[in-house]
């Protein structure tokens, strides 16, 4: 264990837009992915919802992958793989919603298998993989999920029956959420907005808005901030010994996964012994 200062990386975009159906969540992630890369031929958007992504084509020259049942976790990691081996910058997943709750989705594979809770043992690695596949990524992902509402069956004083709404409630599996960068609940059919969850301090505690490409362009903006990963990569190959490469490797912990390649080639160059590992604990990752 070692404390060191506090700094600030560039990150990649995590953004989740949460509401019921006709709310807008296609129309603004792909206002929100234009924002963000400026380049509609850098976009792809993962359409599980019957082709309706075409609906917007006269927005720009995006890109398409029609997600067709069965949803199962594996076939959603597939297709955010082939987006990333596209080179897009932003991949837009409409929605996430199939692969809890659709055909073929987690909770219908749980049912095949018996529907005990000791089933849960084999999907939910399944899922996690699939948010992986997420966090992960290479480019900044947006997904959109469906929102249903709640109601509460109570009884007033008068011994009355009454029932309340009680809330808006996400058709995925509960926690997604702390995943994201920023999430966006819809809160009516005007495609207002507000944030439930922010990481930015660009959103929290401000009136609900509607999101455009501007919206996009203040995310992208904001995660341009501090070092990039071409600055990172720089640093590794100005290392001079060992020692140098395993503190930049435990300092640069979200970016592992980037930088483990040019970590083992600078150590190659720097003629270290083929078979020695920097450190068992900094190379398994």
């Amino acid at each position: 264990m070692q404390l060191q200062k506090a700094q600030r990386h560039q990150v990649k975009l995590r953004i989740g837009l949460s509401g019921p159906s006709g709310y807008g969540k296609s129309y603004s992630a792909l206002l929100l992915a234009y924002g963000i890369t400026e380049d509609w031929t850098k976009i792809a958007i993962i359409d599980t919802e019957n082709n309706s992504a075409s609906l917007y084509s006269h927005l720009g020259e995006f890109n398409v992958l029609a997600l067709q049942e069965p949803f199962a976790p594996e076939r959603y990691i597939e297709a955010i793989k082939v987006c990333e081996n596209a080179d897009m910058e932003v991949i837009i997943v409409d929605s996430i919603s199939h692969e809890w709750q659709g055909k073929g989705g987690c909770l219908e594979i749980h049912e095949m298998l018996g529907g005990r809770f000791n089933d849960w043992a084999k999907v939910t690695p399944r899922h996690n993989a699939f948010l992986d596949a997420i966090i992960q990524s290479k480019c900044h992902v947006i997904t959109t999920s469906r929102r249903k509402v709640d109601y509460s069956i109570d009884q007033d004083s008068n011994g009355k029956t009454k029932v309340s709404k009680v809330g808006m409630k996400e058709i995925t599996r509960e926690g997604y959420e702390y995943e994201l960068t920023v999430n966006f609940e819809f809160l009516n059919d005007r495609n207002l907005v507000n944030a439930s969850k922010d990481r930015t301090g660009l959103f929290a505690g401000k009136p609900e808005f509607v999101i455009n490409s501007s919206t996009g362009k203040k995310l992208s903006d904001w995660c341009k901030q501090g070092k990039s990963l071409d600055q990172i990569k720089l640093q590794i190959y100005q290392a001079t010994n060992e020692e140098d490469l395993k503190q930049l490797y435990n300092k640069y912990i979200d970016q592992r996964k980037d930088i483990y390649e040019d970590i083992l080639k600078r150590k190659t160059e720097l003629e270290f012994t083929p078979n020695q590992i920097i450190s068992d604990n900094i190379i398994n990752i």
